[in-house]
């Protein structure tokens, strides 16, 4: 199996870690906040290097100390001084401007009483553009009839005990008028039996009663066809920070990991029942 984001972000921090002898040329150190240094807002603006600029020190001073780590994006963190660098596949880091130092984790606001989780916020914009982009034909759809009320993306795998749970469940949340996308996450791998199981069940003429057999426990034709999504959406799942199946997907975004019982869901779906 790939690494999971959690496991990149170890992986990540461990790699940086070790070969942290990366010093930043002088004439290249960060500056301090205008508040620190008593300089006026104007001589900052005038100084301040721009994204290209930082971008290219960022991604100099990371791969002198992992080659095989690229910068994708910088853009400005709400906190001066500080970028939020996007490194491809892999979790965001923020960086000074020179990359000499780097912090790995969420970065938080205070917002009146309330505590939002910034780069969460974040990760739902991120996720919830890349749903509206599937495919609705590489998915296996369970619609309730008119209109739906609502719609989830669940990363699901035929083995596991609890997306069996929640698939029993399916026509209850079809009645609240919730839609149920799923898309495939052989939790073995893609070198698995559990992989060969699902991808047979995309791959069959009748996709939705395939799946709903092997959520029984009950066996159907192995075929593996070319071409078929299940390792797309695997490492999409990844990509999303997907740890465990089932794993749920809201229309904003939001990341809901584990089963959630029918009427929870609809409370957090704003779905009367």
């Amino acid at each position: 199996m790939k690494l999971t984001h959690s496991f990149l972000t170890s992986a990540l921090v461990l790699s940086l870690a070790a070969a942290a002898t990366v010093q930043a040329e002088p004439s290249k150190q960060a500056k301090l906040p205008v508040a620190l240094t008593g300089n006026s807002s104007a001589a900052q603006a005038a100084s301040e290097p721009s994204l290209d600029e930082v971008k290219q020190r960022i991604n100099k001073a990371l791969q002198a100390a992992k080659p095989d780590i690229s910068v994708a994006d910088v853009q400005k963190a709400p906190i001066p001084g500080l970028y939020k660098v996007s490194l491809g596949q892999g979790p965001a880091i923020y960086s000074s401007a020179d990359g000499s130092y780097f912090v790995v984790g969420d970065l938080y606001r205070i917002s009146g009483a309330e505590v939002v989780n910034v780069t969460d916020e974040e990760r739902n914009g991120l996720r919830a553009k890349a749903i509206a982009g599937l495919k609705k034909d590489d998915l296996i759809i369970f619609s309730p009839e008119g209109k739906p009320k609502a719609s989830i993306y669940v990363f699901t795998d035929v083995d596991c005990g609890y997306c069996q749970v929640m698939h029993q469940q399916v026509p209850k949340m079809n009645e609240m008028g919730i839609e149920v996308r799923y898309l495939a996450y052989p939790r073995a791998g893609l070198n698995s039996p559990s992989f060969n199981k699902i991808a047979s069940a995309w791959c069959a003429a009748d996709k939705k009663s395939a799946l709903t057999k092997l959520k029984n426990k009950e066996e159907i034709p192995m075929n593996v066809c070319a071409n078929n999504p299940v390792a797309a959406q695997f490492r999409l799942g990844q990509q999303f920070g997907v740890s465990g199946t089932p794993s749920l997907i809201l229309e904003n975004g939001q990341l809901v990991g584990g089963y959630v019982e029918p009427e929870r869901l609809a409370q957090m779906l704003n779905i009367k029942i």
